[in-house]
C-alpha cells in the first residue's frame, strides 16, 4: 500500500512539471531559458506625466465597430487617467486607473455595464503598467522574454533584439494565452501603434498615435 501511495506520488509530481513546462512552451516554445540579466523592467510607453498621450481608437465586439479619440495621461507615480471621447469630443468614459485600484469618474449609460467596465479596467491597467519586477528570462534570435507575475496570472514581455522596444505582451493564464498586446514603436519613447487582441472573446482595440505630444 505504501509503495502504490509512493508511486502515485511520483507520478502526481511528474504530471504537475510536465504540465508547468506546457505552460511556458505554448507561448515561447522555441526559446531557450538564460541567467537573468536584470531583476525588474520599466516601460517607457505612457510613463511621462508631462504628456497626453493622444490615439485614434477602433475597438471592435462581437462584429461591432466603436471609434474614437483615446487619452491617457499619467496625473502621478502609481495612477493614470483614461478617457475615451467621440471624434465630435464627447465624453464616453472617464476612468482614473492603478496597478491595484480603479475609479470611474463618469460613463454613458450605453458603456455601464460591469462585465465591459471590468475588461476595459483589465485592458487598460495591462496596457499602462510601468514596472514589472522578472522572474524568468528565455531567448531566441529575435527577441529576449522577460516572464512576470500577477497574482495567478503570467505575463511575457518580449523584446525585440534589433530595435530594443517592447514589442509584445502576452497575458497568460497556466493553460492558455487571454489577451495579446502589439506595440510599433519609433523611438523607445512612446508607442506609434497598439493592438490589443483577446484570444478567449471577440474584442480587439486599436490604437494609432494621433498628434504631437501636448504638455
Amino acid at each position: 500500500m505504501q509503495k502504490s501511495m509512493k508511486l502515485l506520488l511520483r507520478i502526481s509530481s511528474i504530471l504537475v512539471l510536465v504540465l508547468s513546462s506546457c505552460v511556458t512552451n505554448t507561448v515561447v516554445k522555441d526559446y531557450a531559458t538564460v541567467p537573468l540579466e536584470k531583476t525588474f523592467f520599466e516601460v517607457p510607453y505612457f510613463s511621462d506625466p508631462a504628456f497626453d498621450y493622444v490615439y485614434k481608437a477602433n475597438i471592435t465586439v462581437y462584429g461591432k465597430e466603436l471609434t474614437g479619440i483615446f487619452i491617457a495621461k499619467k496625473i502621478n507615480d502609481t495612477t493614470h487617467r483614461v478617457v475615451f471621447t467621440t471624434e465630435f469630443g464627447n465624453k464616453l468614459l472617464d476612468f482614473e486607473i492603478s496597478e491595484t485600484d480603479f475609479k470611474v469618474n463618469s460613463i454613458v449609460d450605453e458603456l455601464n455595464r460591469k462585465m465591459l467596465i471590468n475588461t476595459l479596467v483589465s485592458d487598460f491597467r495591462l496596457l499602462l503598467r510601468s514596472h514589472y519586477v522578472i522572474k524568468k528570462q528565455l531567448d531566441n534570435n529575435e527577441n529576449t522574454v522577460y516572464l512576470t507575475e500577477q497574482g495567478k496570472m503570467f505575463n511575457y514581455l518580449f523584446i525585440s533584439k534589433s530595435a530594443n522596444t517592447l514589442s509584445k505582451i502576452v497575458h497568460s493564464s497556466k493553460r492558455k494565452e487571454k489577451i495579446n498586446l502589439f506595440f510599433s514603436s519609433e523611438n523607445n519613447i512612446f508607442a506609434t501603434k497598439i493592438i490589443i487582441q483577446h484570444i478567449t472573446m471577440p474584442l480587439k482595440i486599436e490604437l494609432n498615435y494621433f498628434n504631437e505630444h501636448a504638455n
